[in-house]
C-alpha cells in the first residue's frame, strides 16, 4: 500500500487542522493506521493510531485536542487537531501495517509502510 499524508500548513496558536493519509488499493480497510510526529531535534513520537475494528488510541497528551479517524469508502484517515500548540509543531507522518498487536501500536518500528510527511507549523 503506499500512503500519502497531506493537510498540513501554519495555523496560529489554538487553531484547527485536519491531516489526511490517503492510501492505494482496495484493502485498506485491512491496515491498522498509525499517526507519529517528529519534531526539529526530537525522537518521532506516538500521536494516535486507529485498528481495522475501528477502535481508537493516543498519546496521553493528545486525547482530547486530537482525534483520529478513517473512511475506508476513501481509503483515507484523518487526524483531526484542535487546540493546536507551539510545541504540536512537527512533521507529521501516516503509517500502517497489516498485523499489529495492540501492545505494539505505539511503536514505529511495526509499521511497514509510511507516507512522506506533512508539515505542521504552529504560530503563537
Amino acid at each position: 500500500v503506499q500512503l500519502q499524508a497531506s493537510g498540513g500548513g501554519l495555523v496560529q496558536a489554538g487553531g484547527s487542522l485536519r491531516l489526511s493519509c490517503a492510501a492505494s488499493g482496495r484493502t485498506f480497510s485491512r491496515y491498522a493506521v498509525g499517526w507519529f510526529r517528529q519534531a526539529p531535534g526530537k525522537e518521532r513520537e506516538f500521536v494516535a493510531a486507529i485498528r481495522q475494528s475501528g477502535a481508537t488510541y493516543y498519546a496521553d497528551s493528545k486525547k482530547g485536542r486530537f482525534t483520529i479517524s478513517r473512511d475506508n469508502a476513501k481509503n483515507t484517515v484523518y487526524l483531526q487537531m484542535n487546540s493546536l500548540k507551539q510545541e504540536d509543531t512537527a512533521v507529521y507522518y501516516c503509517a500502517a501495517d497489516l498485523s499489529i498487536i495492540l501492545s505494539s501500536l505505539t511503536s514505529s518500528q511495526y509499521y511497514g509502510y509510511w507516507g512522506q510527511g506533512t508539515l505542521v507549523t504552529v504560530s503563537s
